[in-house]
């Protein structure tokens, strides 16, 4: 029985959401139909994503002497986990020729890049100190070798799809007789690898340098490199279906899940506290207000008139820029439709430790297929405000978000390229990405758009609206935009802002985060608390008479997007040890474009809070 070499992505499931797509949504049929097609279409293809990250873990047989496959992937310095490039990118040397291995669309966006490895490990077959390869390395060479070891360069290798690791070399700090040369520097050059199995099958692996077979590279002179390797093979009986739960177990220990409950016992005190206050203002401020209103319609003076509820002839105006507005709503809402598509896979066990590119390949998918949403959204909301130019504002939509992440994406791309890193992605990837776009993404936005426009849905204002705005009095300081946006985010910021810590140090650093639950949690109350905080403030800004309150809602709202990109200034310079211009510019352009989104969703998040509030509260009382 030969090994059952496993292709993370087949073409079939490659290509699974899009024949869907094409066969369900661009099928003839009424727009209406089409749309029930499309919702169809999304919720088949998220299950044809969990079935393609299924298939990854298929089941590998091998028998006694059968070559398990053993890819190296990268090499990078361990601090700055976006710098990585490709294993022979250094001086390594292999006894048979280089094959490299096809990778699905997710494992080249993770920065995965196989190629097969200079070691051969037989089922059951032991070695002991076998030559892999022999290799005279020359003075450039030994340089480069030497200032990986310096940096503390480690690579990556997976053996049966389980990941190994280990660093190239060592420092060894010499005495203080001579103060110009305090380090001398060693490259591994055995590596012993302990295999664990199960019959037929592969179970788990480590992998370890041999402390005493080292090569001195301090003197940086040519030096023979001769790569020798150990098998060792061990019997257990841990299941096929449970060897990856190592890796998850090493993120669940208990003390992190101590400050992880800790976190979610203060976010879901903040949002009982937030509720209280809320509660306060609807049952006793606003009851106040309606009673002191009924009471005043037949004595008040029109000149003493003051509070909310005498701007319900301008709370209704539309907001300026209506179309970037309807654009933002539509944008906002297709982000968080994909968070949650995310969290249901998330849920569902699909992103399993070390499941190369899944993420990645479920955000460009799912991505891809909900534009129709923020073009149904977009279109619908800027029809209901009157506006006439549907097109343009499906181009603003199709490109508020998509636009910044591309122009972010050729700088860091090209940043890159001139690292020859394996983050820069090649030529065809970045074709299959444009094809998606142009074929799934551009044609399902049109979609949307048009089934948004023709849903001939009015605007339901409970009062109507004058002709002349009325003027806005004079407000302090604290009741202007900025201010109002600080105060908004900072309580729904204070409630993720732990968790926050483990998603960095997994995303980029090398621990590994499977805790989607307690995530889920935490994401459930951001939305509620990022709610029920722009509901507050626009309640205080229409009682001091301010109707302009559409723009400061959404603000509000996404402003949490800014306390968490402030707080990657903090982990940036205080939690890690990240440096060098491609790491530092792939920290601060990527996590700028996921702060961007966050803004978007959670703004359309406020609006809509703060658009439900205006419509009780105005509902309640009788306009004039």
């Amino acid at each position: 029985m030969g090994r059952d070499e496993v292709v993370p992505m087949s073409q079939e499931t490659s290509i699974c959401p899009f024949n869907l797509l094409w066969g369900l949504c661009l099928g003839g049929g009424m727009v209406m139909e089409r749309i029930r097609a499309c919702l169809v279409a999304l919720a088949l293809a998220s299950l044809c994503c969990v079935a393609q990250v299924r298939s990854s873990a298929s089941d590998h047989h091998y028998n006694a002497g059968d070559e398990v496959p053993l890819y190296a992937n990268k090499v990078g310095p361990f601090h700055n986990p976006s710098e990585t490039y490709r294993y022979f990118d250094f001086p390594f040397c292999s006894s048979a020729p280089v094959k490299e291995k096809k990778e699905a669309l997710g494992e080249v966006l993770n920065g995965d890049r196989l190629v097969s490895a200079p070691y051969k490990i037989d089922f059951l077959i032991e070695k002991n100190a076998e030559i892999a390869c022999k290799k005279k390395l020359s003075k450039e060479e030994v340089a480069k070798f030497k200032t990986a070891v310096a940096e503390h360069y480690y690579f990556q290798m997976y053996f049966d799809d389980l990941p190994i690791w280990s660093f190239l070399g060592k420092v060894v700090k010499k005495g203080k007789t001579d103060p110009s040369d305090h380090y001398k520097y060693y490259l591994f050059k055995h590596l012993v690898f302990e295999i664990l199995y199960n019959k037929d099958r592969v179970i788990e692996i480590t992998v370890q340098s041999d402390p005493n077979a080292v090569v001195d590279l301090t003197g940086g002179e040519p030096v023979d490199v001769g790569f020798m390797y150990t098998v060792k093979w061990k019997e257990t009986n841990t299941p096929f279906e449970k060897r990856m739960e190592k890796y998850s177990m090493s993120s669940s220990l208990p003390h992190h899940l101590e400050i992880h409950w800790f976190s979610i016992i203060n976010s879901c005190v903040t949002v009982l506290l937030l509720t209280g206050f809320l509660a306060t203002i609807l049952m006793r401020v606003l009851k106040n207000d309606f009673i002191k209103y009924a009471h005043d319609e037949e004595s008040a003076d029109e000149d003493e008139e003051t509070g909310w509820k005498y701007i319900h002839g301008d709370v209704f105006r539309y907001p300026p820029h209506k179309s970037l507005f309807a654009a933002a709503l539509g944008s906002g809402t297709q982000l968080f439709t994909l968070t949650i598509f995310i969290f249901i896979l998330a849920l569902v066990g699909v992103f399993y430790p070390y499941n190369r590119g899944a993420l990645f390949t479920a955000l460009v998918v799912i991505y891809a297929l909900t534009s129709g949403i923020a073009g149904y959204t977009a279109a619908s909301f800027y029809c209901q405000l009157e506006g006439t130019n549907w097109v343009r504002n499906l181009l603003l939509t199709g490109s508020l978000f998509c636009g910044p992440l591309f122009v972010t994406f050729c700088f860091l791309n090209t940043v890159a390229i001139a690292y020859k890193a394996t983050a820069a992605l090649p030529f065809g990837t970045i074709v299959v990405i444009f094809l998606i776009w142009a074929l799934v993404t551009s044609p399902l936005l049109v979609l949307g758009g048009v089934a948004g426009k023709n849903s001939k849905t009015e605007f339901q204002a409970p009062c109507r609206t004058t002709k002349y705005p009325r003027e806005i009095p004079p407000l302090p300081w604290y009741r202007k935009t900025l201010p109002q946006m600080a105060m908004a985010g900072f309580l729904p910021f204070s409630a993720i802002y732990i968790e926050l810590y483990y998603i960095f140090a997994s995303v980029w650093g090398h621990r590994i985060y499977t805790i989607y639950s307690i995530l889920f949690i935490v994401f459930i109350i951001l939305l509620i608390v990022t709610a029920f905080i722009t509901v507050a403030l626009t309640y205080f800004q229409l009682a001091a008479e301010d109707h302009e309150w559409w723009w400061r809602s959404f603000l509000c709202g996404g402003s949490t997007g800014l306390f968490i990109y402030a707080y990657c200034l903090y982990y940036y310079n205080a939690r890690s040890d990240m440096s060098g211009f491609m790491q530092t510019s792939f920290f601060f352009g990527y996590m700028a474009c996921v702060c961007y989104g966050f803004f978007l969703m959670l703004g359309a998040i406020g609006f809509r809070a703060s658009m439900f509030f205006v419509r009780h509260i105005y509902r309640s009382i009788k306009c004039e």
